[in-house]
């Protein structure tokens, strides 16, 4: 199944993609796309939807970040080794884990804002994995079995912030819109193989990132559960995966983004997104 979430900011509905790529408005079944909803049983009762029983949304509805209040945003950090090596860093021996705020997320089509002050913003394409059921002290072979599905992520961030001055990650992640995620919540059913999906980003039209989940260090097992040695995952928790090369912090000379640029993403069988860069607004 491919979820989906549409509506204006803050009062988006709950729908599903049928096969002519429509959205289904699933308000009527579930009240929305999240933790509370997310579990194999609601999965299992989704799936024996027939989508044509269900009313058409709007076409010209906007499409909102797929998962609805994300309590934990985790983020894995220099996860692929060709993007490591880009920016001069050496290979983890184990996952880098940081934050993101929950409130950088929006929609996968929605404006980015360029943080006042910013002179680095940087854009990342990443496989981000959505969790279904409560987690902790998991094991590899357990893991999957706690994954609702799988959505798109750009991990768009302030170099400076991230890693100048005090190098705090989490300052340079989170600054509103700098979470886009969607378009849709994809099921495992239809991602049989996350380690095998191809990954591009685009800005203004010209190819910056191309990559696949193959060359991921730690992959989504083994993320999952390691994470889960250290804190409990809860339904709805979003972990974004990690880029491969090709962000502007890597190019020689180095290229960040400014109002104006539009960036277009995608990861096989996940869909698509776009997003115009904007100046900061008091």
């Amino acid at each position: 199944m491919k979820l989906v979430r549409f509506g204006k900011p803050g009062k988006e509905r709950p729908g599903l993609i049928d096969g002519d790529g429509k959205i289904r408005d699933l308000t009527d079944v579930v009240p929305d796309i999240s933790g509370e909803t997310l579990g194999p049983r609601t999965l299992a009762k989704l799936r024996k939807i027939k989508p044509h029983s269900l009313p058409l949304a709007n076409s010209r509805s906007r499409v909102g970040p797929c998962v609805a209040r994300v309590g934990n945003f985790i983020a894995v950090g220099l996860n692929f080794a060709d993007h490591a090596a880009e920016t001069g860093a050496k290979i983890p021996s184990e996952p880098i884990l940081f934050n993101k705020s929950p409130s950088s997320i929006i929609g996968p089509n929605d404006q980015v804002v360029i943080p006042k002050g910013s002179k680095k913003t940087d854009w990342e394409v990443e496989l981000a994995i959505v969790i279904g059921s409560r987690a902790h002290n998991i094991s590899e072979a357990q893991s999957l079995a706690h994954v609702a599905g799988y959505c798109i992520c750009n991990d768009v961030s302030e170099r400076a912030w991230q890693s100048e001055g005090t190098g705090q990650w989490m300052k340079g992640k989170s600054s509103p819109t700098f979470g886009p995620l969607g378009p849709w919540l994809v099921t495992p059913d239809e991602v049989p193989d996350p380690q095998n999906l191809a990954m591009y980003l685009d800005v203004n039209g010209k190819r910056r990132q191309t990559g696949s989940t193959k060359t991921m260090i730690f992959g989504v097992k083994y993320l999952v559960a390691f994470i889960s040695k250290f804190m409990v995952l809860e339904p709805g928790d979003v972990i974004t995966t990690g880029t491969p090369p090709g962000v502007g912090l890597g190019m020689k000379p180095q290229l960040f983004l400014k109002a104006g640029d539009v960036m277009h993403l995608g990861i096989d069988k996940l869909g698509e997104q776009t997003q115009q860069c904007v100046g900061y607004a008091a």
